[in-house]
């Protein structure tokens, strides 16, 4: 029986017992592999969690390809490592499987950014407009949107949309100021953001770039436009990965959450990947890199146990999850 102080912390803190001559890292990827395999689980982890955590998933990923992977997976039960908002949308598409999330505490500064109630009363102000919404919503807000994006696939959902059509972008600005560059659009923003991409430096990037004058400038969409000025590639993290294993540059100036840093060292062993400190970190001190709090709450430990005892699962409202799977399902197709 789960007991009460961990239903109130939202994770499952209980210690492992390591074999003796076991290192306790080692241990846990070991027991939740074997977990996995014996309770039919798939672990999804996005790229900005840490990297033992992708070392042991099945699947790592942006949010699209997390999407999809949640869409189409015959798996009985899903660990979902990343924000609870990716965890919901798991849920809204794959309804009958279960969907574990290692921290119901790990949210998102930008999902937070648009409230329900809010984008509600926003859409009342502006009769016969759409809603285009970022995948980063919760499934309350996803149930008041036409399509959800990522920033993988931002322009080319919009792009089919009709020219006349009226829009609303949200929440993200930075990324609906850069949508609304590249195809022409008008398109009426959200003004929220994401806390690690908006306190990315200009000032560092420019040291950085005296620093390394033949390194490739990387930056997600999600960032600011006086810093995707700089950049030589904007897009999606999965974009500024392909690019590093496409290309023959050697060194890579990189602007979004530092936990992508690991797959990419991974995957290209032989080049360079530099982080981009932010402006000022959370802790107030000189930070070498920028990295999200709540991506980095999952850990081994949480995933374990909430394998063992199959919670903190993830429920949508069947009348929430009846309206939101819609948008994202018209994404997928039109992606």
């Amino acid at each position: 029986m789960l007991k009460k102080e961990w239903k109130q912390k939202g994770f499952i803190d209980e210690a492992v017992n390591v074999p003796e001559g076991m290192n306790e890292t080692e241990y846990l990827k070991q027991e939740i592999r074997r977990m996995c395999q014996e309770k039919g689980a798939i672990i999804l982890a996005h790229y900005y969690t840490i990297g033992d955590i992708q070392d042991i998933a099945d699947f790592v990923g942006d949010s699209l390809a997390l999407a999809r992977k949640a869409a189409e997976t015959d798996a009985k039960m899903m660990v979902m490592c990343g924000v609870h908002f990716m965890a919901e949308t798991c849920k809204l598409l794959s309804p009958k499987k279960i969907v574990l999330c290692p921290d119901l505490n790990a949210g998102c500064s930008l999902a937070d950014s648009c409230k329900a109630e809010d984008l509600k009363k926003f859409k009342d102000e502006h009769p016969g407009y759409q809603v285009i919404s970022y995948v980063n919503t919760t499934a309350a807000v996803k149930a008041l949107t036409d399509v959800v994006v990522t920033s993988g696939n931002a322009k080319k959902v919009v792009d089919q949309l009709p020219k006349d059509a009226k829009l609303i972008f949200g929440p993200d600005y930075n990324l609906g100021n850069y949508i609304n560059e590249v195809t022409g659009r008008n398109m009426l923003l959200w003004n929220g953001g994401c806390h690690v991409h908006e306190r990315f430096s200009v000032a560092k990037i420019l040291e950085l770039k005296k620093q390394y004058p033949h390194a490739i400038v990387m930056a997600h969409l999600e960032c600011k436009g006086p810093v995707l000025a700089l950049a030589d590639v904007k897009g999606s993290t999965a974009t500024m990965l392909n690019y590093a294993k496409q290309h023959d540059e050697k060194q890579y100036i990189v602007a979004t959450e530092a936990g992508i840093l690991h797959e990419m060292q991974r995957s290209c062993p032989d080049k360079e990947f530099i982080p981009v400190p932010p402006e000022i970190s959370e802790s107030g001190l000189e930070c070498s890199c920028n990295e999200c709090q709540y991506m980095k709450m999952n850990t081994l430990l949480k995933i374990y146990n909430c394998l063992k005892y199959e919670w903190p699962s993830v429920e949508v409202d069947p009348k929430i999850a009846k309206d939101a799977v819609k948008p994202i399902e018209k994404m997928l197709a039109l992606s």
